[in-house]
């Protein structure tokens, strides 16, 4: 249990429902902890940027509350929405205005005095300092959404949503932007971002949520996820192709392969006892000799594809 002094963002019964009768958030419910860093994994549709505009009062949820810091985001508006940075998945900036100058001006946006030191150690931190006085139209498209983190962390928030904030970067800038990540969640920051990216969740999350339709279907520590619905194959090479998997292996969760030569056994990881001792002394049983094991566990991708299908 998350012990309620930790609590930051406490989020209670949130529907939303629109005039034409779609739902985008359907009796939502999600406690965020100071300092973790949690991923919200769904396909397209699912309602995770619903919910991140929901939380920063962009969107008025038709039914249930939220809570930043211990206040309303309807009643405290202002108050809880200047402990949020928000990056948006859409790379808008003002074309014409320098580095500086932009991650300047939202600062003060939000009423906070100019501070030069503060905006130079964000350009630093996102390696866009020798960027400073380039106008944001010279830049390339990864450096633009580096300006956009800039500008959502230039109020000092405590909060920092990013929506799919490494759609399409390329892979080493993507790496580059997951220590940036580390290092803020590292000084309090608490981070919640939206991907589609498996592997970003799987890498950077102390929790993922999986949301689809509107529902969250899990909310879970990555490891202990992984743990739960991992399932394992072993994968039992044989001397000799056979031409039907005997009866006496009937117990076991067993598939032949095309070229009858691999056995391919799957269980539950999580089970204390997964039979494999037994599987094995049935096939010496058998008279079915083994030339190589190997094991297999299923991934981040197979569990969210098969929590998806199952909801369906």
């Amino acid at each position: 249990m998350t012990d309620n002094a930790d609590i930051l963002i406490d989020i209670k019964n949130i529907t939303k429902k629109y005039d034409n009768g779609f739902t985008a958030l359907d009796d939502v419910n999600l406690q965020i902890k100071k300092g973790e860093i949690i991923a919200l994994l769904g396909p397209n549709g699912a309602g995770k940027t619903t919910l991140i505009s929901t939380v920063c009062g962009i969107i008025t949820p038709t039914s249930g509350t939220i809570s930043v810091g211990g206040l309303d985001t309807i009643k405290d508006y202002r108050d809880t929405r200047k402990m949020i940075g928000l990056v948006p998945q859409e790379l808008t900036t003002d074309a014409f205005e320098t580095v500086f100058d932009t991650v300047s001006f939202t600062r003060g946006l939000f009423g906070k005095p100019r501070n030069p030191a503060v905006i130079e150690k964000i350009l630093k931190d996102l390696s866009l300092w020798d960027k400073k006085d380039n106008k944001l139209r010279e830049l390339s498209g990864g450096m633009k959404r580096r300006v956009l983190i800039a500008k959502a962390l230039s109020h000092e928030p405590d909060i920092l949503f990013l929506d799919e904030p490494t759609a399409g970067v390329d892979v080493e800038l993507r790496k580059d932007m997951w220590n940036v990540m580390r290092k803020l969640s590292q000084t309090g920051v608490t981070i919640i971002l939206t991907t589609h990216y498996i592997e970003e969740a799987e890498e950077m999350a102390d929790r993922i949520g999986v949301i689809s339709k509107g529902r969250i279907l899990l909310v879970e520590q990555t490891s202990e996820l992984m743990r739960k619905l991992g399932h394992k194959e072993m994968l039992i090479e044989i001397s000799e192709p056979l031409s039907a998997l005997p009866a006496s292996l009937s117990d076991f969760d067993l598939t032949l392969s095309d070229d009858r030569k691999l056995i391919t056994y799957s269980y539950n990881a999580s089970h204390e006892h997964p039979g494999i001792t037994r599987l094995l002394k049935a096939l010496i049983d058998a008279d079915i000799r083994t030339t190589d094991i190997s094991t297999k566990q299923s991934s981040l991708e197979d569990i969210f594809v098969n929590l998806v299908r199952d909801a369906a």
